[in-house]
């Protein structure tokens, strides 16, 4: 695998993060379509099918590549932001959410992260992306966020992004952690990666946890996150179907009577 760009970067902001990549001429970094903040004048972007590791290959093999990716919830295309200039340029790119980019550099991880569905944002040229299938076919049948995870490799910076606070854990050899099963955002290769009954039948159905629970075991490190977008999700949809047609939560209660007289004084 030819070695990646050394690219450098800026992260700005705190809970809606930006970062800034810094290119030297000829310089390339690749990153999921739709996530462009910004570029100065002498970046040139192109999208094509593929990171740009099998370009020495067929057709074929980049459709194959392209489609792989579908399955792991990214796009068909990738765009490749290139510094055409005699100097240095710099480029930025954006989460879809509130949340945290993690910068990880592959060379001080094995050369390898298993990162969630559609976690990529950007990367140095030279990464290669490819998914992978959890160890067992239980953690994807019953885990909520699917089998199939991203699979990044290479030596140079990756950057993925997730929401609410990021908290890392390096685990000791034979140290298990659980946790819900949107929590986790990364690991590295050698942790063990399995689902789990969460507790008893009462536990399971009226606890509010879900039915199971990712369990992780080291060693190797794992990164977590405390908000699941799938969770917002959920509670914006919940909060929705309490909202009549004027917009205001349709409650029984003394708030809800208030809300309902007020919305009507601005429908009138």
């Amino acid at each position: 695998m030819p070695r990646a760009h050394e690219i450098d970067y800026k992260i700005m902001g705190d809970d809606m993060q930006m970062v800034e990549v810094e290119l030297d001429p000829q310089e390339t970094v690749i990153a999921e379509a739709g996530v462009m903040n910004y570029m100065e004048e002498g970046i040139a972007f192109e999208s094509k099918m593929g990171d740009g590791s099998e370009a020495d290959k067929g057709v074929m093999a980049k459709m194959f590549g392209a489609g792989k990716r579908l399955l792991a919830g990214e796009s068909l295309m990738i765009t490749h932001f290139t510094n055409r200039g005699s100097g240095k340029q710099r480029v930025a790119f954006a989460a879809p959410y509130p949340g945290k980019i993690i910068p990880l550099n592959l060379q001080e991880y094995g050369g390898e992260i298993l990162v969630q569905r559609d976690g990529f944002l950007c990367a140095a040229h030279g990464t290669k992306l490819d998914i992978a299938f959890t160890q067992k076919l239980g953690a994807g049948f019953f885990g909520g966020e699917g089998f199939i995870l991203q699979k990044m490799s290479g030596d140079g910076m990756v950057f993925i992004h997730a929401c609410g606070t990021i908290v890392k854990r390096d685990l000791r050899p034979g140290e298990v952690l659980r946790m819900d099963t949107g929590c986790l955002v990364a690991m590295t290769r050698g942790v063990d990666y399995s689902i789990a009954r969460a507790g008893n039948l009462k536990s399971m159905f009226f606890g509010g946890e879900g039915l199971f629970l990712a369990t992780v075991k080291g060693p190797g490190s794992v990164w977590i996150q405390s908000l699941p977008f799938s969770r917002l999700a959920n509670r914006i949809i919940e909060s929705s179907s309490k909202t009549g047609s004027g917009g205001v939560e349709q409650n029984t209660g003394i708030g809800g009577g208030i809300g309902g007289a007020i919305g009507g004084l601005f429908s009138e």
